[in-house]
């Protein structure tokens, strides 16, 4: 133990105990990098030159859009980095040393290396340490290490280099006292501690880019790279017919501010917004926007066993009672020696449940549930059966006892473990009578215990004996014992999980268990919900331990099941998957899944049994700690990538429609079919509202038919590509005979204001078109969005209002139609609509 002088001395050269923050980026710095981004660059370049050209309408629109989506980003961003401040919160408030030989009270950030630390029931451990004192000393340490069970520590060495959930001898700061009292000196302190390795991980983890992020970065790059293209051909041209260098690179900046689809990015953002309100009303809170689609792209899910899949409840499974295993479904209380058993379990136990609040150890509070569940009442059994005196439970022994009054006669009940019990029983109870116990008999016994254990159950042992008077029971007495029973429990699986993770397998996914518990209890757990189907599909972490990163993807595919892993392992195995080409989504609840949540495509956290650390660490937090939320979010998520590329198509192929309008007309020397001032009302209105409206459209569930998509699939694929130009074609073609009927009738401006009018119009009717890749024109689905139908009314009203009302003329530089006219610009545009829904039916027959 220490002086106050020598804690002074090791404070100042060990620092501390507290975790370190590395240095967070400023609001601006964030809000800066919002335009990084190569499209946005590009607007903001077109913006500039517009401006200097007078343009100044199309300058302002275009910052206007950028910035809103910066602001956008920005909130989001400020949002997501709050791990470290979770984990200084884990650490303990004060802690109890002992400092020039008298007990203190301390702050945890106080407690140096070498102080000796004392603990009891209710303590939250400040620091690492050895262990120098234990008197029945239990620790949860599920946050660290994933296991459900408090651990029973005790003085005896561990091995070196043994896992932590198996160093008994030691404790970690973040962890809870559940039993017992122990007195441990510190050997590790602030980042030196089991948490601050953690915290270090966070820190050195970089966050993934979604899918829908690369995408749209590389989306942005070819179709600016295209759209410039197009543009220096159409200077090109102009300059080549004698047109003004001006007039031509002014008109060649408008076209390519009308053809970048600038809202593009506030649209895919509005519609991942709808979708996480969605989710959000299906359990399932969005942290990060992107996160949304992102999910819809995962091909593996590494899930934490505890409180992920399972229910973080230790629940009794089996008794065995006569020679027979019982399942808990078939517990009947007539039968004396089934009630006996339960009576026994509930009496010589230490918890309680009172007002649905569990007190105690979680293998005795499944014991008093069971019972509840059966209508015996804990508090019941216990006035009928007071206890008269006990034997408290202590890890050396792995033994309690209780002693009671049954019908007059004086009993002491024992529960334990059943190697321990197995040593100290003289006769066995089968019926109604007592027997010498054999060796055949207890042979019989240990098989049952070892088939328990196979199937991952936790069991107990329970025996008694006759006192001959009513005394206190001492240790002398917990020999010569009547076996009566065992129970076995686990943490089972959710109720959910086994369906959740079919749907999964149907949909390309392939689930993954990693957990701190032990292989057995794992194994088992997999093998019931249907993760895994052969015992060599599980290992334990220490089996990828010397393994290079280049061996850990090749034997990645092989593994479903990894038990006793460390923080260290699972981010090597998310990462090893991802080496591979695969779109990762990790979920998890506890401090030593939160490296992992972050270095995952997607990560996952539990909202309820989850710990603040791993809430912030990942992207998503379900409210429900349901694994099955996580299947319905890759369905939204998939469903919601599907309705974002409808409207990128949809901007595309009338931004195409429109480009080629220009470039006949220029190829061919005939005037501009568009002002600056229609490129802009296309822009603000016939774009962005049926695009927005095509990212609401319904969602369906035959998506989960399909398999994730690749990795580095572009969102440009060929096909994707071949649908834009031929539905940009027939648009183009609509727009130009438009423009060409009004030339020969009147000259350029009837032209131009019969092709503005033909081109917005069939944008809109072009809406329709965009809500499938299959034909939909004669099914239900065609008149499903409500959105689509609100977006294509207004339109329509909007730009049937600026070609007939006299006083808009001027302002949007039209010429004034006349009934005649009007059906030109109707009809030409709704042509659109059977000529592409047929080539759909065509494209869908020739597969």
């Amino acid at each position: 133990m220490l002086t106050s002088e020598q804690a002074r001395q090791n404070q100042e050269k060990y620092g501390f105990n507290e975790l370190v923050e590395g240095k967070k980026k400023s609001t601006l710095q964030i809000f800066l990098e919002q335009y990084k981004d190569f499209l946005v660059i590009i607007l903001i370049i077109a913006a500039i030159v517009s401006g200097f050209l007078g343009n100044f309408e199309s300058a302002i629109v275009i910052l206007v859009v950028i910035t809103m989506n910066a602001i956008l980003g920005t909130v989001q961003t400020l949002k997501a980095e709050q791990s470290l401040d979770a984990l200084k919160q884990m650490s303990a408030p004060e802690a109890k040393v002992i400092r020039d030989g008298v007990v203190k009270q301390i702050p945890s950030r106080e407690v140096t290396i070498g102080d000796r630390v004392l603990l009891e029931a209710g303590d939250c451990v400040p620091a690492d340490g050895k262990l120098i004192e234990c008197a029945s000393l239990k620790v949860d340490e599920s946050a660290l290490t994933g296991e459900s069970l408090s651990v029973e520590k005790s003085l005896e060495e561990v091995p070196e280099g043994a896992a932590l959930g198996d160093q008994t001898n030691r404790v970690f700061s973040g962890s809870f006292v559940t039993y017992g009292r122990a007195a441990f000196e510190v050997t590790g302190i602030g980042m030196g501690t089991e948490v601050g390795k953690i915290a270090s991980l966070l820190k050195n983890t970089s966050e993934k880019r979604t899918p829908l992020q690369i995408n749209l970065d590389d989306f942005g790059k070819k179709l600016s790279i295209l759209i410039i293209v197009f543009c220096a051909i159409l200077f090109g041209i102009s300059i080549f017919r004698g047109d003004q260098p001006g007039d031509a690179f002014l008109f060649a900046v408008a076209l390519a501010v009308a053809a970048i689809p600038e809202a593009l990015s506030s649209i895919v953002t509005i519609v991942l917004s709808f979708g996480t309100q969605k989710m959000a009303r299906e359990h399932a809170i969005i942290r990060k926007l992107q996160a949304v689609e992102g999910l819809g792209s995962v091909s593996i899910i590494c899930s934490d066993k505890t409180g992920t899949l399972t229910q973080n409840k230790m629940t009794v499974e089996d008794y065995y009672v006569d020679g027979k295993r019982i399942p808990v479904a078939k517990i009947n209380l007539n039968d004396p020696n089934q009630e006996r058993l339960l009576n026994f379990s509930i009496l010589c136990n230490d918890s309680s449940n009172a007002n649905g609040q569990e007190i105690g150890d979680p293998t005795e509070t499944a014991l008093i549930n069971l019972g509840s569940r059966l209508g015996r009442e804990a508090f019941e059994v216990r006035d009928v059966y007071d206890r008269k005196s006990e034997i408290p439970f202590d890890s050396d022994r792995k033994l309690m006892s209780t002693a009671h009054i049954f019908s007059g006669r004086h009993v002491m009940v024992v529960k334990g473990a059943v190697d321990v019990l197995l040593t100290r029983m003289t006769h066995i109870r089968r019926g109604e009578t007592v027997e010498p116990m054999t060796a055949e008999r207890k042979a019989e016994i240990e098989a049952q215990n070892l088939e328990f254990s196979r199937d991952g159950l936790r069991v107990l042992a329970f025996a008694y004996k006759e006192m001959e008077e009513d005394r206190a029971i001492s240790l002398e007495d917990e020999n010569d014992l009547t076996f009566l029973g065992l129970i076995a429990m686990m943490d089972p699986p959710r109720e959910e999980s086994k369906a959740a993770v079919a749907e999964c397998i149907q949909a390309g996914i392939k689930p993954i268990m990693i957990t701190g518990d032990h292989k057995i209890t794992a194994a088992a757990i997999a093998k019931r919900i249907g993760i895994l189907k052969d015992e060599s599909e599980a290992c334990e972490g220490a089996v990828i331990e010397n393994m290079s990163d280049e061996e850990l993807q090749e034997f990645v595919p092989k593994i479903s099941v990894y038990a006793r892993v460390s923080p260290e392992h699972k981010i090597r195995i998310v990462r090893a998957w991802q080496d591979r080409g695969n779109i990762v989504a990790m979920t998890g609840d506890g401090v030593n899944d939160a490296p992992a949540l972050k270095q995952a495509n997607i990560g996952v956290a539990m909202g309820i049994t989850g710990t603040e650390v791993s809430k912030d660490a990942a992207a998503m937090v379900l409210t429900d700690d349901n694994f099955a939320t996580i299947v319905k979010a890759v369905e939204n998520g998939r469903n919601l990538y599907r309705n974002i590329k409808f409207s990128i198509q949809f901007l595309l192929s009338g931004n195409f429609g429109a480009i080629l309008t220009v470039l006949f007309a220029s190829i061919v020397g005939l005037p501009v079919p568009f002002a600056p001032v229609h490129l802009l009302f296309i822009n603000l209105l016939t774009d962005s509202l049926p695009a927005i409206a095509l990212g609401l459209e319904p969602h369906s569930r035959d998506v989960m038919n399909e398999k994730p998509r690749p990795m580095n699939e572009s969102i440009l694929t060929k096909d994707y590509l071949a649908r834009i130009g031929t539905e940009g074609l027939c648009i183009g073609a609509m727009t130009t005979i438009a423009f060409l009927i009004g030339l020969n009738e009147s000259g350029s401006l009837l032209g131009s204001t019969l092709a503005f009018g033909t081109l917005c119009t069939s944008r809109l009717v072009h809406g329709f078109n965009c809500k499938s890749n299959k034909p939909v024109i004669f099914t239900k689905r065609f008149f499903n969005n409500i959105y689509l139908i609100g977006a294509f009314v207004l339109g329509l009203l909007l730009i049937t209002g600026v070609l007939m009302i006299p006083g808009l003329h001027n302002l949007f530089s039209v010429y004034t139609l006349d009934g005649a006219h009007l059906l030109i610009v109707y009809g030409l545009a709704l042509l659109n609509l059977p000529i592409i829904q047929l080539m759909k039916w065509i494209r869908e027959h020739l597969k």
